[in-house]
């Protein structure tokens, strides 16, 4: 049965060209009778946002580097988008009244403050950018309350807490297991990371992703940030979280309740499942996705994670423990960091070194305003860079 077109969903898809956006754009072009894409975002990727416009034909197109808006706009001449340029513009664009959904995919930081302005426009967050609620938990959870804003969780991991959750509302959590792959270097020791190149890193054995997150797989720091995330988007207590490397990316993450019994929620490596899940929520939409074979999946194993060699994981947690503006700072340290890295800056290992100096160096602020969110983003940037530009590239391990 198809729906008539007054239920057709708008979306706002911030960061359209990355690998979120992208995959966002084929479960819309999958479901016209559902969705529609009513603003396009990028950052700097001019000829693709100009090409998704071209095909998808949203009302507005935004371009964050304003030195592309010419390009942009030529390029969508004679089409009925909008076009418009800047940060700033992004923070404005989600409060249109027309918006139903907005999917923030913008990489890191950048996504909070668009997050922020669509939470106070009464707009339901599919939220792909784990980031803002790592800087900002306490806060993105308590505006999302005040303003009746569901935030709807599209990373796997967070996205299969949510499934299990469904219909438990008045049981306990005893405490959620979120899995990770292990990435590139599971098994492998501190001696063999400290010569480990971006390329090796980059090549996921499981996910498709953009760069940024691919490293952070291979570090264990993105595991790290889904567990503050988690804490936020459950309520959860640190002593509730927990993490466990299950290598065929198959199980998702678990739920234990307080008999003890668990919920998983399972399926094959594709994003397209849970942005589908968010954006359709609470429906399940059909769909023609690959489907789990279990004889093609005769094992499923699982291993404690390495917390001494991959030691983001534990400074995430430690983050966590510590709370205020302490996440923010490892946050802010680990783009750099991962930037560093990507450019051949800094090493591996290098990356970790960075997070932890700057998680100590960085003042830290027990109640942050969104104001203290900012000037600690910014000044722990200024660190971390000044650490990798000293730091020698071969770093020494601890």
């Amino acid at each position: 049965m198809h729906l008539v077109q007054d239920t057709v969903k708008n979306i706002a898809i911030l960061g359209s060209t990355g690998s979120i956006g992208t995959q966002t754009l084929e479960v819309i072009e999958e479901n016209p009778d559902r969705f529609r894409a009513y603003v396009l975002t990028a950052h700097r990727n001019a000829d693709l946002l100009i090409a998704q416009c071209q095909k998808f034909k949203p009302a507005y197109a935004v371009i964050c580097d304003t030195s592309l808006y010419e390009q942009v706009k030529q390029g969508l001449e004679g089409f009925p988008t909008q076009v418009l340029s800047g940060y700033d513009e992004v923070k404005h664009i989600v409060t249109l009244s027309e918006l139903d959904v907005v999917l923030t995919a913008m990489v890191g930081f950048a996504g909070l403050e668009p997050t922020i302005s669509a939470i106070e426009a009464g707009k339901d967050i599919a939220l792909a950018n784990k980031e803002t609620l790592v800087v900002a938990g306490e806060l993105i959870t308590q505006l999302a309350r005040q303003n009746q804003v569901k935030l709807l969780p599209v990373d796997s991991e967070h996205s299969a807490i949510f499934q299990c959750l469904v219909g438990e509302e008045k049981n306990p959590i005893e405490k959620i297991i979120l899995t990770a792959s292990g990435g590139p270097f599971r098994g492998k020791d501190v001696s063999f990371l400290e010569n480990v190149t971006r390329h090796e890193a980059l090549k996921h054995p499981n996910w498709v992703m953009g760069a940024k997150i691919t490293i952070d797989s291979a570090s264990l720091m993105n595991k790290g940030l889904e567990v503050i995330e988690a804490k936020w988007l459950f309520d959860l207590k640190l002593e509730q979280i927990e993490v466990i490397v299950h290598p065929q990316s198959i199980i998702h993450s678990l739920v234990q309740f307080q008999d003890g019994s668990i919920k998983a929620q399972m399926g094959l490596p594709d994003m397209k499942l849970p942005i589908q899940y968010a954006l359709g929520y609470p429906e399940r939409i059909q769909n023609n996705f690959k489907r789990f074979d279990f004889a093609a999946y005769p094992t499923l194993s699982f291993e404690k994670p390495d917390l001494h060699t991959f030691r983001n994981l534990a400074l995430a947690f430690e983050a966590l423990k510590q709370g205020g503006n302490v996440p923010c700072i490892i946050n802010a340290a680990n783009e750099v960091a991962v930037a560093g890295f990507l450019a051949d800056e800094v090493s591996f290992l290098g990356m970790s070194q960075v997070i932890e100096q700057c998680m100590t160096q960085i003042p830290f602020i027990a109640k942050p305003t969104l104001a203290d969110y900012l000037n600690t983003d910014k000044e722990t940037r200024i660190l971390a860079q000044n650490l990798i530009t000293q730091m020698p590239l071969k770093a020494l391990t601890v």
